[in-house]
């Protein structure tokens, strides 16, 4: 189980349902019909945040709760994590002074 939280860094833990963000963990609603408010809520304070208290910090947190039951939002997540890795990966290899790769692209959707 400690393997497994290492392992873990950012989105929602399959197993316990809870929003993992580095260190931070916190506890998602059983309820689909809550974690839809919650996420539908985030975001429009989101958008709100040129305001004092609220931040456009929501916005990707608010996205990050609708994953867990929007297949749209969670299918465009994945492609940014994947992405987001390769493009790491990218820096530390250029970093080490190895030859750079081209990082792999998400292949494009076929039409019917």
């Amino acid at each position: 189980m400690a393997d497994r939280k290492k392992k873990i860094h950012f989105g929602i833990d399959p197993k316990t349902h809870h929003l993992v963000i580095g260190t931070w963990r916190m506890r998602l609603p059983k309820s689909r019909l809550w974690r839809t408010v919650i996420g539908s809520v985030l975001i429009f304070f989101g958008f709100l945040g040129f305001l004092p208290v609220l931040g456009f910090w929501m916005i990707p947190l608010g996205l990050l709760v609708l994953s867990h039951d929007s297949h749209l939002v969670r299918r465009q997540r994945r492609r940014f994590t994947v992405w987001w890795a390769a493009r790491k990966a990218d820096r530390s290899r250029s970093s080490e002074g190895g030859p750079k790769h081209e990082s792999p692209t998400v292949p494009a959707r076929r039409t019917k």
